[in-house]
């Protein structure tokens, strides 16, 4: 059996007779299908989230998607973040458009990931290696990860399988676009609250240094 011939395989139907026949382990073969798309970037993850709206219904798909999707990203990201020093990956530090993009996220923080992993099409197998490689913060890439990929899952869930509501219903695509912006807004009050704290604990530390050496001084 060739790659071509397992890629065809991965369709709407099939993926729903799958989830049917494991059924008995209720959400958890919806779930690890999106788990399992994140080591394995080249398998459809659109197909995945349909088949789990078709099967389990439009909310609850959406749901054992998006907690199947975060729980892939956070995992690559840990092993990358985990083993980033070594031989195996240090040649990736090396390569300019991995080190162009780690400096992109290093500068942005929390921006351009939940941009990036908004979008379906986006190769988030790669924006995990790159994250788990940078300087970003785990609660950072966190935040990134659960409010971009809600976006990114609801929005396949809610019109992936009419693309052509995009045009046809434009209030459709006016309310995914305000959850958009909407979830943005939060995730960037949030990030700014988890900087201050980052900030506030920076200069406590600081300060008891500074406290410290005036005791020796005296």
């Amino acid at each position: 059996m060739d790659f071509e011939t397992i890629k065809a395989w991965f369709t709407i139907e099939n993926m729903m007779n799958l989830i049917q026949e494991y059924r008995s382990f209720g959400p958890l073969p919806g779930i690890l299908l999106t788990v399992l798309e994140a080591f394995l970037p080249f398998l459809p993850l659109f197909i995945f989230v349909m088949a789990n709206a078709n099967a389990f219904g439009l909310w609850m798909g959406f749901l054992y998607s998006w907690i199947g999707a975060c729980i892939g990203a956070l995992l690559v990201f840990s092993l990358v973040r985990r083993f980033r020093q070594k031989k195996l990956l240090a040649f990736l530090h090396k390569h300019p458009k991995v080190r162009r993009l780690m400096d992109w996220v290093d500068r942005h923080g929390f921006g351009p990931l939940f941009l990036l992993l908004c979008f379906p099409f986006t190769p988030s197998a790669l924006v995990n290696i790159v994250a788990g490689l940078s300087n970003v913060s785990r609660a950072q890439y966190m935040l990134a990860v659960c409010i971009g990929k809600m976006v990114m899952i609801f929005t396949i869930s809610f019109i992936g399988a009419d693309l052509q509501a995009l045009i046809t219903q434009p209030s459709r695509t006016a309310m995914v676009l305000v959850i958009i912006f909407f979830l943005w807004y939060v995730g960037r009050r949030i990030e700014a609250r988890l900087n201050n704290a980052s900030v506030n604990d920076d200069n406590g530390k600081i300060n008891k240094e500074k406290e410290k050496v005036k005791r020796r001084g005296h």
